[in-house]
C-alpha cells in the first residue's frame, strides 16, 4: 500500500497532471524557491466550474509583477487547455493587501 501523499487528503479540483505542470512552471519562471498555493473555488470539492486562483510566494524581490504575473497565468493557462488562471504574487518588495491573507488562510500549498 503506498503512502498517501498531501494532496491526496486535502479537497482540491486540480488533477494531478496539472499540480505537476504548476510546479514545474513555477521553477522555470521564478526558480526552484517558488511555493504556489491553490486557493478559491477550486479547493472546495463541492464547487464546480471556476477559474484556477493561485498564490506564487518568493523570497526574493520581483521586477515587473504585473508582467512576471501575467506570463505565469498565461503559461498555467496553456497547460490547462485554456482554463482561466488569476495569479497573485508574494514577494518582498510587493505590498501585503487582504487577498494575500485569504490565499495563505484558505489555500492549498502545491
Amino acid at each position: 500500500m503506498r503512502a498517501a501523499r498531501l494532496t491526496d487528503r486535502i479537497p482540491m479540483r486540480l488533477n494531478p497532471q496539472h499540480i505537476a505542470a504548476i510546479k514545474q512552471l513555477a521553477a522555470e519562471q521564478f526558480g526552484a524557491g517558488a511555493r504556489v498555493r491553490l486557493f478559491g473555488s477550486r479547493v472546495d470539492d463541492a464547487a464546480r466550474g471556476g477559474d484556477v486562483d493561485l498564490l506564487v510566494e518568493l523570497d526574493a524581490p520581483v521586477t515587473e509583477p504585473g508582467l512576471a504575473s501575467a506570463r505565469f497565468s498565461v503559461r498555467v493557462s496553456r497547460a490547462m487547455n485554456g482554463r482561466k488562471v488569476d495569479v497573485v504574487l508574494a514577494a518582498p518588495n510587493l505590498m501585503r493587501l487582504p487577498i494575500h491573507d485569504v490565499a495563505l488562510r484558505d489555500g492549498v500549498l502545491l
